[in-house]
């Protein structure tokens, strides 16, 4: 059963939703298309000796631009594999987007910006190519999870001066981690955030500040969907709570949404629940825009 409170710390055009387990509350599935054409180990960047790949995935039956999300893997920034979100692509095209899946440098050998830096130039070759790939080039989003939700994130808060830009226009966090200066950050993540810094809290407060998404929100950001499990051992909960926060005070749309007892991911009807509002919110602001 999904509450909705009109009050909490977020106001404006943010609304809080609490997911309690009611299997009774499963959504009702969307209409696909099957018809979907996979492109693998596209080289979208070089860094270095290092060649970054995307997967893509993209109606078979249009010749028509569509939009496309990104989907960013998570894994502390120091591991995880792009295809194991080939799924995610693969649905999101059934549903008429263009989806990518994207891989990017690991810590400790790259440290922060490296990732940053790798994500944005996977949105820049995609706006470069729209024409390769049937994408519009105006309508484009990004998610993630964990790490990847916060690389996603920034996506769509970082202002951007090269053409093509890099800021998309709708983003869905999974558990991802906002404001990496917050005093409560759980003794498990502290050392998995000195990896990817390459330092602490204490000795890099400005490297910390601008590797936090919540530094760089403004009236002229991304909507913003975010789930939190409510017992994740990562993530405190009151990381998604200050994004809304100050994303209320900047007027930009969005919502968080809690799942009471979940932790660092969940499945049964709560993944069937928030990958229904995924597509909800893509359609919201790429689709129907």
């Amino acid at each position: 059963m999904i509450f909705r409170f009109a009050t909490f710390a977020v106001l404006a055009s943010l609304a809080l939703y609490v997911n309690a387990e009611n299997p009774a509350a499963a959504p009702v599935k969307l209409s696909a298309s099957a018809a979907v054409e996979l492109v693998e180990g596209v080289v979208y960047s070089t860094a270095g000796d290092v060649e970054l790949k995307l997967d893509l995935a993209k109606p078979s039956d249009t010749d028509k631009p569509l939009p496309c999300v990104v989907v960013i893997h998570g894994g502390a920034w120091r591991q995880g594999d792009r295809r194991s979100h080939l799924n995610d692509i693969r649905g999101l095209a059934e549903h008429g987007y263009v989806a990518a899946t994207i891989s990017y440098r690991f810590c400790p050998e790259h440290r922060f910006p490296a990732q940053v830096d790798d994500v944005r130039n996977a949105v820049r070759f995609l706006r470069e190519h729209a024409n390769d790939y049937r994408i519009d080039a105006s309508r484009l989003g990004a998610m993630g999870f964990s790490a990847g939700a916060h690389l996603a994130m920034l996506l769509g808060v970082m202002e951007d001066d090269h053409q093509p830009t890099s800021k998309v226009q709708a983003v869905v966090s999974y558990f991802g981690p906002t404001d990496f200066t917050q005093p409560n950050i759980p003794d498990i993540s502290v050392p998995l955030l000195a990896d990817f810094i390459g330092g602490s809290l204490a000795e890099k407060p400005e490297s910390y500040r601008q590797a936090s998404p919540i530094t760089f929100v403004d009236s002229t950001d991304a909507p913003i969907l975010l789930f939190q499990g409510t017992n994740d051992p990562l993530i405190p909960v009151n990381q998604a709570v200050l994004m809304a926060e100050r994303m209320s005070k900047h007027n930009v749309d969005g919502r968080v949404e809690l799942l009471i007892g979940e932790g660092h991911g969940w499945g049964g009807v709560e993944k069937d629940h928030t990958n229904e509002q995924t597509l909800q919110f893509f359609n919201r602001h790429l689709m129907h825009r």
